[in-house]
């Protein structure tokens, strides 16, 4: 993949369809056209998800707690390859048995700053094999919790987490998140 590839996410159209690409870091404004994204939440052997907190440093909601990792697709890669990808790059560890869990899941919110988040993400589930050596640029801390303290915080305070969290959480059913995000299953 040449290095102009490596900024680019894809833009899609009305029918959530491939219409373009764009810089990646440019495309967040206040008006973001809508483009692809995925979020994944990394499950331990205790059945408890990882939240992660955004650097202070990043473009939009800095410094708020939210899933575990997400990302933008590169032009052609993946979602799994780009999941896997993301995870090494923000948390140091390697993405295992990642399985979807909302393939449809799309928001779009706006922070304090007025920067438009207007995605398609679809929503992923997966384990971690390592130890967690976030990238500071990316995370500044990490917790693991119980499904029910994730689903608790995301209906009884909300502002506590970014605003495509609490929207995943609230369409995940709070059996699937007691069972660790049905990763029991695999």
């Amino acid at each position: 993949m040449n290095s102009t590839a490596e900024d680019l996410v894809v833009l899609l159209g009305p029918d959530a369809q491939p219409c373009g690409t764009a810089d990646r870091v440019a495309v967040h404004t206040e008006q973001t056209p809508l483009h692809l994204a995925f979020s994944c939440y990394l499950v331990n052997g205790d059945n408890q998800i990882l939240l992660t907190r955004r650097a202070l440093t990043k473009r939009t909601w800095p410094g708020v707690w939210t899933n575990s990792c997400c990302g933008h697709p590169k032009p052609g890669e993946p979602m799994e390859q780009a999941i896997e990808r993301r995870v090494r790059e923000e948390l140091g560890v390697d993405a295992t048995s990642i399985r979807s869990l909302l393939p449809d899941f799309r928001y779009e919110a706006i922070d304090a700053s007025g920067i438009r988040e207007n995605e398609v993400c679809p929503v992923f589930v997966a384990t971690l094999e390592g130890t967690l050596t976030p990238d500071p640029a990316e995370v500044m801390e990490t917790r693991w919790v119980d499904a029910e303290v994730l689903a608790t915080v995301a209906g009884d305070a909300p502002w506590m987490l970014s605003p495509w969290c609490v929207d995943q959480v609230a369409q995940m059913d709070r059996d699937l998140l007691g069972r660790g995000l049905g990763l029991a299953r695999l």
